[in-house]
């Protein structure tokens, strides 16, 4: 790939951010490359597989790079998925924007017309939402899916789902669940038939009743749910049901009858769809899942409750240099303890625990936050004895003295932990287990009933925990050679925690490991938090193209797009550029978009080059525009291809390939924060440039100058 080199006499925030965002070209999509980053002073190599450790090994000292490295941070702290897609889409709309500044876009109209064609898209792929009750309902072949069997807990409700028929269905009766052919009207007035799996409304985008707002009502009768559009006024509700508001624009119907139930196993189908090619990672995960909701049916006594995957309460433990078939999803808290503590952890198993939980660091020196230490005091020591004795020495004491007198085995810490102290406790036969976390603590404190304090001064007889064991993860002989450390394994009954023990042979690939696994698992927290995905495999990134390019052409050919309503604040001068410059915005966002698809197939494998990917879209783009509905074609080309359109390269072994699926919420928000980035470096070069606040540049006064 040839090296973009900046030019000083154009945008350099906007040049800036699309060279980094092209080191991370290969991380998209479900097949990625692997990437090694050389340190420029001691020449040593890192190997990277993510967007987040690359930007975290890269000198990013300009304040672009900054802005790009927090953006990116801020999606993965709250998320932990969708970075790759906000870094190529900061470069692909960057590019976008230099396009429209070469043609002589004022700014002010380049940040509306795309932060508008943006929130155009977010609405347009809602009809591409699939509820998650449908996932389960669908089960069809991908229970056959080798790898990803998994034993069921007995039949529960998974997730609960309005039902018109009460009752419990057959684990593989679930054909007849969405018998309904769907009906959708093209622009010529044709009706296109859509497959039985697509239970979801979809827009109509053509004419004048588009430009209004007009959308088709879809109404179903699976599981007595129907789903219509609040923001049209070309349709009459007249049953007396009861209707639930949702953001999305939706009502959802809900019928008095008793919620249809699921069994466990039904998560297959969707875990397999969000897993995006990496199946083993999202075993473990499903394990997890099926963990916790067995341990939630034990708690409640019975399984009729909802239940959702808490990632709260899931951890992990990460051993390199054992082999990857060791890796595993236990119940409790794994951690690691040096080999020296084997004979300790000997002597402890078999026996009921006390414990205490500590927060904050277990050493001399430590305070609690605000603390104010006093001044002007000093502390004579008159005892001759006690002079040859260290005020760390003295402090250890006490602390095994505290220990000793509640009779505590094992110590908690949320901090560090003195190594001394660590040492002597061994010697007495107490164990000493730093940086654990604070859902650690609570899970702890919620099942043994301890009481975290801060101070060993402040431990009591109320704050003492009891009932927890210790014991080997594997037998020593498995573990010593080839771990650093033991791992040990503490549990209590009913303690709600749940540890996956990642391991990998190669230790270069162990971070890369544990990205992945919280990838899937946030990925499955999502869907079942949101209660509906995306159909995946680009099919939402080609809706979002084909409607600008839709957008772009309606705009031409009228002259003046009907959409002005979109600003309803902005100056005469804003508002009557919007019209000569909506289609060439409108074309450069869908640039972006068109960019994405093709490296998103180059990427997987199914083009040879990035000509044939573009060409193969264009296609597809065409005929989506021919057909008067791309909600529609998308739809039935995914009903022949599960894995989306752009997975024609497998279309020779359609049996072997399951459906696949993107999560809402992450998505949405990779979209927002890309766009927001690339319009905030924009916006605030430009005004650095000009000397021109905000106020200014969308003034009429200076009108003239944004044309500069």
């Amino acid at each position: 790939m040839a090296c973009r080199v900046i030019n000083k006499r154009q945008h350099v925030g906007l040049q800036q951010l699309s060279l980094f965002a092209e080191t991370g070209r290969t991380f998209l999509g479900p097949v990625k490359s692997s990437k090694f980053v050389t340190g420029g002073d001691c020449h040593e190599s890192v190997l990277i597989s993510s967007t987040v450790r690359l930007l975290e090994s890269l000198d990013l000292t300009s304040t672009v790079g900054q802005l790009l490295y927090e953006a990116v941070q801020a999606q993965n702290n709250t998320y932990r998925t969708g970075t790759s897609t906000l870094l190529f889409l900061v470069g692909a709309w960057s590019r976008a924007a230099e396009e429209c500044l070469h043609l002589g876009v004022p700014i002010p109209v380049i940040a509306a017309v795309m932060s508008e064609g943006l929130d155009s898209c977010r609405e347009e792929v809602a009809f591409l939402q699939v509820p998650v009750h449908n996932v389960f309902d669908c089960v069809h072949n991908s229970r056959t899916i080798s790898g990803l069997e998994t034993p069921h807990v007995g039949s529960c409700p998974f997730l609960q789902a309005p039902s018109g028929a009460g009752g419990i269905p057959k684990e593989h009766d679930f054909k007849h669940a969405a018998s309904q052919l769907l009906t959708v009207y093209s622009l010529s007035g044709r009706p296109v038939k859509l497959p039985e799996f697509f239970n979801l409304p979809v827009k109509v985008e053509a004419g004048k009743e588009a430009s209004q707002g007009l959308k088709s009502s879809v109404h179903t009768d699976t599981c007595s749910r129907k789903s219509v559009l609040t923001h049209s006024r070309h349709f009459n509700r007249t049953n007396n049901s009861l209707w639930i508001s949702k953001q999305d624009g939706f009502l959802e119907q809900y019928s008095a009858a008793t919620p249809k139930t699921y069994r466990c196993c039904d998560l297959v189908e969707l875990a397999v769809g969000l897993s995006h090619g990496d199946l083993g990672t999202m075993k473990l995960v499903e394990a997890a899942v099926q963990l916790q909701y067995h341990k939630a049916c034990v708690q409640q006594g019975n399984c009729t409750v909802p239940f959702m995957f808490d990632v709260s309460r899931v951890f992990t433990c990460c051993l390199p240099g054992l082999p990857e078939t060791l890796s595993c999803v236990c119940s409790g808290y794994v951690t690691v303890v040096p080999i020296a503590s084997i004979t300790l952890i000997e002597g402890l198993e078999n026996q009921p625990l006390r414990v205490v939980l500590i927060e904050g660091d277990l050493v001399e020196s430590y305070h609690h936050l605000g603390f104010n230490e006093s001044t002007n005091i000093k502390t004579v020591l008159d005892s001759v004895e006690l002079q040859g004795d260290s005020s760390e020495e003295l402090w250890t004491n006490y602390v095994l003295q505290v220990l000793t007198q509640f009779n505590v085995n094992l110590i908690l810490v949320q901090g560090n932990v003195s190594e001394p102290l660590t040492e002597k406790c061994g010697h007495n036969k107490r164990l000493v287990v730093g940086s654990v976390g604070s859902s650690v603590m609570q899970a702890f404190a919620e099942a043994v009933g301890a009481v975290p304090v801060t101070y060993v001064s402040q431990v009591n007889a109320d704050c003492v925990g009891s009932g927890v064991s210790v014991t080997f993860w594997r037998t020593p002989l498995e573990v010593v050679g080839r771990s650093s450390g033991m791992p040990i394994l503490l549990k209590t009954e009913g303690i709600n925690l749940i540890t996956a023990v990642l391991t990998h042979s190669v230790p270069a690939q162990m971070q890369a490991k544990e990205d992945r696994f919280w990838t899937c698992a946030y990925r499955l927290h999502y869907a079942l938090e949101d209660e509906k995905v995306f159909l995946g495999g680009g099919a939402v990134e080609f809706l979002c193209l084909s409607h600008l390019q839709i957008l772009a052409e309606q705009s031409l050919s009228k002259g003046d797009h009907p959409s002005l309503g979109w600003l309803p604040n902005t100056s005469c001068w804003l508002a009557s550029s919007l019209p000569a410059y909506r289609p060439t915005v409108l074309k450069c966002l869908a640039g972006g978009w068109h960019r994405y698809l093709s490296a998103l197939m180059c990427n997987s494998a199914t083009c040879p080059s990035e000509l044939a990917a573009r060409t193969f879209i264009e296609h597809h783009v065409q005929n989506a525009t021919a057909s008067g509905s791309p909600s529609a074609y998308i739809l039935n080309e995914y009903s022949k291809l599960n894995s989306g359109i752009f997975n024609a390269g497998f279309s020779d072994k359609l049996e072997q390939v399951p459906r696949v699926y993107d999560i809402v919420t992450p998505k949405m928000e990779a979209w927002r924060r890309a766009l927001d980035l690339v319009l905030l470096v924009l916006k605030t070069d430009s005004e650095v440039i000009t000397g021109l606040g905000h106020a200014q540049m969308n003034s009429q006064e200076v009108g003239g100058l944004l044309f500069l």
